[in-house]
């Protein structure tokens, strides 16, 4: 894998749905999250969604933008364990005043 593409894996089980990402959330790559979500968000019924951000290194404002509305949407649990993902993990989660 490139540095700057993104592995996208989902996982099914039957109480969660995990989406991994591996990589830059970041340019086409968010378009292309969006499709998975889009594909993936009819599944989710009363499951929970899981974001492993363990291995994201990078996301640009749209890939933070998309990742706060999927959490918006579903309270998911984010998984962090690096510094970085704990730090992305604190940006999705929290509200943001939209720059005017």
């Amino acid at each position: 894998m490139g540095q700057d593409t993104l592995k996208i894996t989902t996982q099914n089980s039957e109480r969660e749905i995990e989406i991994t990402l591996e990589g830059r959330v970041a340019g086409p790559w968010v378009a292309e999250l969006n499709r998975v979500w889009v594909e993936t968000a009819p599944q989710l019924g009363d499951r929970t969604l899981s974001i492993d951000l363990r291995n994201v290194t990078y996301a640009d404002a749209p890939g933070k933008q998309l990742l706060r509305e999927i959490y918006s949407q579903t309270h998911a649990r984010l998984v962090a364990s690096s510094p970085w993902a704990q730090y992305l993990a604190e940006e999705i989660t929290q509200p943001h005043a939209q720059a005017i």
